[in-house]
Formats: structure tokens, sequence, C-alpha cells
């Protein structure tokens, strides 16, 4: 069987694909800019931009895959409707392009989880991802099944994939810092809790608009946070402000420091729902890292594990969640 799992996110498009017969997947990371083609500049020698990857949504051509700072007047999608969007159906046939199927028999994508406890929206997600997509002229790919899952299920599926430890009867929370939103959901013995688990839109966004104003205002600047996303995407330890180079730790650490708290502080209300304490966090996706100090600080008592390659721990759970047939 052919299977994808696709995380659609607002910073990056992270996919897993491969037979599920194959042990793991193929996994491809690229920004999550998408906007129609008439608003991407020219090569200077005429050519066409490699990086492009060039779709067709509703009939209109759209470049999709690239840093959202390389469109022209044109805003990404900052909003809890971004999935009913056009910049995000791009993405998703964007991503079923970089899979090179034509027949994808599962494919697994995930919603923040205030929006997958919506359950119009997960219904209106399978069925818009089901069936045949004209990706370009004279390309289908026809997608025969969808599974939509709440996002940190993914990276909990990875974590149990490339684990051998025994947890399932453990209280295992699970937090995703994402661009747009914060997600968490608590696991015991393979099921759900729905009500200890949540989101939060105090999330990479806001901290990264932080740092670029306290960049601002120390240097007397404009940067913009793409510039200081792009960065970090890249593993670049410092960005370029009026012709200098800038260490971004310190303004990290001090953005961490103003915006987690409150994170955590709904984390915690949260899980106080539970019966029994947290015994595991497992921090997965491309934020991880950036919260890792918030979230030990909230649970200084339990092992607080960020998965490894954490940016790929959803689409990889995703598809590992294809794969097994559930």
């Amino acid at each position: 069987m052919n299977i994808v799992g696709i995380d659609i996110g607002y910073s990056n498009l992270k996919i897993a694909f491969g037979n599920s017969g194959s042990g793991s997947p193929v996994t491809v990371l690229r920004p999550a800019g998408a906007a129609p083609a008439d608003r991407f500049g020219k090569r200077l020698d005429g050519k066409l931009q490699e990086d492009f990857i060039n779709v067709l949504v509703n009939g209109k051509e759209y470049v999709a895959g690239v840093s959202p700072d390389r469109a022209q007047v044109w805003n990404r999608s900052l909003h809890e409707d971004y999935s009913a969007t056009d910049s995000y159906m791009a993405l998703f046939k964007a991503g079923l392009s970089l899979s090179g199927m034509r027949q994808i028999d599962a494919l697994v994508t995930g919603l923040p989880v205030s929006q997958f406890l919506e359950d119009k929206k997960k219904k209106f997600l399978e069925r818009v991802m089901q069936g045949t997509h004209l990706i370009s002229p004279g390309v289908t790919i026809e997608v025969s099944n969808v599974k939509v899952v709440p996002q940190p299920i993914g990276g909990f599926v990875d974590f149990l994939f490339n684990t051998r430890e025994d947890i399932e009867d453990a209280n295992v929370l699970i937090v995703d810092p994402g661009f747009f939103s914060v997600d968490w959901v608590v696991v015991n013995n393979n099921e759900i809790r729905d009500q200890s688990s949540g989101t939060s839109l105090n999330a990479c966004s806001v901290m990264l608009e932080e740092v670029a104003r306290e960049i601002n205002q120390k240097f007397d600047a404009k940067i913009n946070i793409e510039s200081i996303e792009n960065a970090i995407r890249k593993n670049k330890s410092s960005v370029m402000v009026m012709g200098q180079r800038v260490e971004l730790s310190s303004f990290l650490k001090s953005a961490r420091e103003k915006i987690g708290p409150a994170v955590s502080e709904l984390i915690q209300q949260a899980v106080r729902k539970e019966g029994k304490d947290i015994d595991l966090v497992i921090l997965v996706g491309g934020g991880a890292y950036l919260y890792f100090d918030v979230i030990k600080q909230a649970f200084p008592r339990q092992k607080v594990l960020v998965s490894q390659e954490s940016v790929f721990t959803n689409c990889r759970g995703f598809w590992a969640y294809g794969a097994s047939g559930q």
C-alpha cells in the first residue's frame, strides 16, 4: 500500500511517504508559503525558479513550498480557517506531488486539537482530500482513503514506533508547539483524554514576533519574523541586521520567558483534571526545542523528551498510523 503522512503547518510543509512494507518512510521538509503564481518575481536570467512547486487550485496556478516572504503583496493565513484556504490546498497538492505517487491508498493528516474537536472541520478535510486531484495540466493523483487525527497524535505514534519502552499504562502528555498554536493531548491506554487536551495560541509565531520586536528596539532597525523563521529553519544561530550578524539565542531566551508561562499554565490547568499524575512528557514538532525549558520547568519531576528530528515527528507518525491499517 502507498501511504502518505502529511503535516501542513503554518510555517512548514512536512511529508512522509512510502510503501507500508518499507519499514520507514521518506521525509521531505519545505517552507509553507503558497500564493498565486503571479505574486512571485521572475529570475533575472529568465529561467524557472528551481524551488517552486507549481500546482493548480480551482483552475488557478499557485506556487507552493517556498518561504512565505517570497510572495509579493500577499499575506499568509494565520487563522483557524487555514485548512479551508486555497493556500492550504496548494500545499496539500504540493505534498502529493513531492511523494512522486500517482495512486495513494491511505493519507493521514492532523488538525490542531481545538479544530479537531469541531467535527465539521474534520469531515470537511476528509472530504476535500479524498478523491482525484488535478495537480498540473495532465497530471492527476488519486487518494483512496483519508484519516484526520489530532495533530500531536502523530508525534505519539512516532514515539511508540521508535521506542522500546512499555508505556501502555502511562499517562503521557504530548506537547506540539507549532507556528500558529501549541497543542497538547494526554494519552493513557491508547486512548485520548479529551478533557485534558487543548490548544494555546501563544505559539512560535507569537514568540518570534517578540524576538523581532526586541531586536528592532535594540538596534533601531526593521526585521520581520520571516527572517528569523528562515534562520531557525536552516539551523542558523544568527540573522543579518543592518549589515551585521546578530545572535538569536539571548533574544529567544527573553521571548521564551515572556511567552512560555502562559502556555505552561494552561497545560498545567488542563492536566489537573486527571486522576493520575503525568508520567512522561514528549515534545514533538518543529518548535519543540523552543519550548523545552518552559515545559521542563512546568513538569520538573517528570521525564521530558524531545523526539528525534522533531520537525518530522507528526508526519512520520501519520505515516506509521496509516501503515498500521488503523
